[in-house]
């Protein structure tokens, strides 16, 4: 949500949400989509009631353009980085995204199905023996969005079939 200021510029509440906690400024821009593109892993709260009472806060204000060192600095490098690669963005704006993720040499492996905002929507993790476990969104306390521009998850996609015939062999975890 955002407010407006001085000309062409609005005010929006911007989140890097690291899962722990979060950081949080009002960012001054062209439109939302330019901070998202500007900066990684970050989002804009369009959520009124929770603008309203982030007017409270004290935050920091930071406009998008303004020069380094700035609280933005390290986000915008970060994307600087990644706009050029490959992937760069492809699973952006989409209603779903399913990834999987493998951990460690085992062969454990995550199956995650993402929400337009990157956040996990479903997931099963297969573990090193072949056994599933399904879990949802109430099964987490913490749900941080996956940078859906980061290019580095564009070799994660998998096909939706795939992690829904995943998700049907799963068990979930007080079956196991």
């Amino acid at each position: 949500m955002s407010q407006q200021g001085e000309v062409g510029k609005t005010r929006y509440l911007v989140l890097h949400d690291y899962g722990m906690g979060g950081l949080w400024w009002w960012v001054w821009a062209g439109s939302a989509e330019e901070i998202v593109s500007a900066c990684a892993e970050v989002e804009v709260i369009a959520d009124t009631d929770a603008v309203r009472r982030a007017e409270t806060w004290g935050l920091e204000e930071v406009r998008l353009e303004d020069p380094d060192p700035n609280p933005l600095s390290g986000l915008r490098a970060q994307r600087d980085a990644q706009r050029g690669q490959r992937g760069f963005g492809v699973l952006a704006g989409r209603d779903r995204v399913c990834l999987r993720w493998t951990e460690g040499d085992e062969g454990e492996a995550f199956l995650m199905e993402l929400g337009p905002d990157g956040r996990r929507l479903r997931q099963v993790e297969i573990g090193a023996d072949g056994g599933s476990v399904k879990t949802g969104i109430e099964d987490w306390p913490f749900n941080p969005p996956f940078d859906l521009h980061d290019p580095q998850y564009a070799s994660m996609e998998i096909g939706p079939g795939a992690f829904e015939e995943a998700w049907q062999r799963a068990r979930r975890e007080s079956e196991t």
